[in-house]
């Protein structure tokens, strides 16, 4: 496996693969890996014959007063884990190397991120499209992939690539769960065994919409207010938002259908959650 930290050896590399007549895929990650990232890693690998996977932890889509420093890092682990889920480079720029002094652009969609997350992270989908547009721009992949996990992030990416005509495939991948239903994140070290206990809350409030919505519930309140007192009865736990909205526009829908994305983002501790699923008939 090669290891890639500039963008002139980045380009140089991806061209060279694509005159050869391969195929190239892109996993963007910041790092610290779990099964989670590795899914994904292997999803890519199937759909190409060679797989990039990005290290960046990316400081433009951090706000303040959120965990850049603290976020977790294991460098040399990471790079274990990436080779043996196939990975043939791993691009790990420096943020020198990403963002120059001379630098003026950005990338913005206008509307998707004017919900759910992007209502208390104000610029966070701004340093998202940047970042990846850089490095759809640096890696040149025929395919990339991201986890459904987070919907949103793949909602905006999606809509980016479509508005700027980008010829790259956006690939999402189902979340990957823990055993006990968790979702798979990085952030997930963070909590503490009585905050783990609570940080299930998530998927069983999905759970609990699901039932209410196949026994004939079809008032997004209702369900809401179910949701909100069921994660409350947890300990540590802080609601930043219960959304039952169109799977498309991230709008807030008042009356639910097959396919009625709900999201959640839930401060456990100090440790900020997301979660979401689709309505079922």
């Amino acid at each position: 496996m090669e290891i890639i930290k500039t963008v002139h050896h980045m380009q140089q590399t991806s061209d060279a693969i694509r005159q050869g007549g391969e195929s190239l895929a892109l996993v963007p990650t910041m790092g610290f890996f779990h099964e989670g990232h590795l899914t994904l890693m292997r999803a890519a690998k199937d759909h190409c014959d060679r797989l990039v996977v990005s290290l960046f932890v990316n400081p433009t889509q951090f706000g303040p007063n959120e965990d850049f420093e603290a976020y977790p890092r294991d460098t040399q682990g990471d790079l274990k884990k990436a080779e043996d889920a196939g990975a043939d480079m791993v691009f790990m720029p420096s943020a020198g190397e990403m963002y120059p002094e001379s630098a003026q652009t950005s990338v913005v969609v206008k509307d998707l991120p004017n919900h759910l997350c992007g209502l208390s992270r104000s610029g966070h989908f701004d340093g998202v499209t940047t970042v990846v547009a850089k490095l759809f721009h640096i890696v040149k992949p025929h395919v990339a992939v991201f986890g459904q996990k987070d919907y949103q992030q793949l909602s905006v990416i999606s809509r980016m690539v479509m508005d700027l005509d980008m010829d790259i495939q956006i690939m999402g991948v189902p979340t990957v769960r823990e055993a006990d239903g968790l979702a798979m994140s990085s952030r997930n070290s963070y909590l503490s065994p009585e905050e783990r206990k609570s940080a299930l809350s998530l998927k069983k409030s999905l759970d609990l919409a699901q039932r209410l919505f196949h026994e004939g519930e079809k008032k997004a309140h209702i369900v809401k207010d179910f949701v909100r007192s069921y994660i409350l009865e947890h300990p540590h736990t802080e609601i930043d938002y219960i959304s039952l909205c169109d799977s498309v526009t991230l709008e807030d829908v008042n009356t639910l259908t097959d396919g009625t994305l709900m999201a959640l983002a839930v401060r456990v501790g100090k440790t900020r959650l997301i979660d979401n699923g689709r309505l079922k008939k």
